[in-house]
């Protein structure tokens, strides 16, 4: 039967390098705050409890996690004293918790799932502690993880504590470790601070073990997985790295994506098989594109669902709240905000559809605009199935147009059209018979006579 889990996650850092207001762990990755990758990390880890440790006075950063995961959450390290200081400091918060307990930095939001999971499975199989390790191509600065011929945990070794031996190794330390709870804050509560930088050091707790006859495991992950997120160009390294990553998923599920590396994915984008991609799109979070789909070049989504098989762009806008069924198309120069299209509803060129339920088959001429918003409201308008909008028609919200209706080119539509219905709503055109060859005339004539004054 495997043991209860707890997640401590270390996010008690000043973040000073990133030069800004808003706290380190709330700088974002992929269109989700550092420290949400964290916490969801836990929860795929299935842990029962998540204590996130903060500094002082970082109310925005405590109000986050507290939003996510609810009173009781967040552990406070006073002072800046070391990373085994800021695990003690969740001791308190996780009193009483049986079980084996995950410390890991909170600005490392690469970390897969994967690799956390075998050191809880190194851990069910006999280990006291278990250290995450990785094979750096430069180790300089980082602890050395020193290990006999079979490859078994001897101790960590500071770069700076190192001798020529150990500097050549590149086995390092990095950071995040699991053990029982009891075992893991006993340990903590005996670390000492007899160092240069007078600090309390986690990675100091597998050579405690290993010196009370306990048994240290090793887990190694891939490098990449370990970039930390301390500086501004770190956090664009990151976000580099997850890009990358999503594109790749996405390509392996079956998604054409033409020019990859000009598409941008967030966290949560779902790209589904046989989908086809331009290049210069952007996925803002909470986009969802169906079986089919065609996004053609230069178009931006935000909280967005596209159906099968439609057509959209190049260059469209969606923004939140925009959802299309089947086969819909919505061409060049059209932004789409907080409507529902119909099944092959279509939109080509050149309109604003905002707050709006486009029926199926619908047609929206070039120019049109739904009118949806009055300076203090919002008003929502409903376009029936098989309606025509002749273009240039603006439609005053809220209005109806019934199914199968029409509105004439260039009105102004302000009441509802019945169903089968042409809407006309513009002034009544007059012809005035031979004023424009006068008109010409006349200029003429003035501008001969202004050009003879000046000779």
């Amino acid at each position: 039967m495997s043991r209860a889990r707890a997640a401590i996650i270390l996010a008690a850092g000043q973040g000073k390098r990133m030069k800004s207001e808003t706290p380190k762990m709330l700088h974002k990755m992929g269109g989700r705050p550092l420290v949400d990758w964290s916490i969801a990390l836990a929860r795929e880890l299935n842990c029962a409890r998540t204590v996130v440790v903060i500094p002082p006075n970082a109310p925005a950063l405590a109000e986050r996690v507290t939003s996510v995961l609810g009173e009781g959450s967040t552990a406070i390290q006073d002072v800046p004293r070391g990373t085994g200081d800021a695990a003690r400091a969740a001791a308190s918060v996780l009193s009483g918790f049986e079980g084996s307990v995950v410390v890991y930095f909170g600005d490392t939001p690469l970390i897969r799932t994967e690799t956390l999971s075998q050191m809880f499975t190194a851990r069910e199989a006999g280990a006291d502690v278990v250290v995450l390790a990785f094979h750096a191509d430069d180790p300089t600065g980082y602890g050395r993880i020193i290990t006999d011929a079979a490859g078994n945990f001897l101790r960590n070794v500071e770069h700076r504590d190192a001798n020529k031996e150990e500097l050549a190794v590149n086995l390092c330390n990095a950071g995040a470790l699991v053990a029982d709870a009891k075992v893991l804050f006993d340990l903590l509560s005996k670390l000492r601070n007899d160092n240069a930088q007078q600090e309390f050091y986690l990675t100091d707790i597998p050579g405690m073990a290993r010196t009370a006859a306990m048994k240290v495991s090793i887990v190694e992950a891939r490098a990449e997985e370990l970039l930390g997120v301390n500086s501004r160009a770190q956090l664009a390294d990151a976000e580099a790295a997850f890009q990358a990553r999503a594109r790749e998923a996405a390509m392996e599920a079956g998604v054409t994506l033409i020019d990859p590396a000009t598409v941008f994915f967030s966290y949560d984008t779902v790209i589904e098989q046989d989908a086809v991609i331009e290049p210069n799109v952007f996925f803002g979070t909470g986009v969802k594109i169906c079986r089919g789909a065609t996004i053609h070049a230069y178009c931006h989504f935000e909280r967005t669902e596209v159906g099968p098989n439609s057509e959209i762009g190049p260059f469209a806008r969606f923004r939140p709240g925009a959802k299309l069924a089947a086969k819909v198309k919505i061409g060049n120069f059209v932004e789409v905000k907080n409507s529902n299209f119909g099944e092959g509803a279509k939109a080509s060129h050149l309109a604003y559809i905002g707050d709006a339920d486009v029926g199926p088959r619908a047609n929206i001429g070039a120019g049109t605009i739904v009118c949806n918003y009055d300076g203090f409201d919002k008003y929502r308008s409903t376009i029936g199935a098989d309606a025509f909008i002749g273009s240039d028609t603006a439609l005053v919200s809220p209005v109806t147009i019934g199914n199968g209706a029409y509105t004439g080119t260039g009105s102004v539509i302000t009441k509802d059209v019945p169903d089968g219905a042409l809407g006309v709503a513009r002034g009544r055109q007059v012809n005035l018979e031979g004023w424009a060859t006068k008109n010409k005339e006349k200029k003429l004539a003035a501008k001969a006579a202004k050009k003879d004054e000046h000779k």
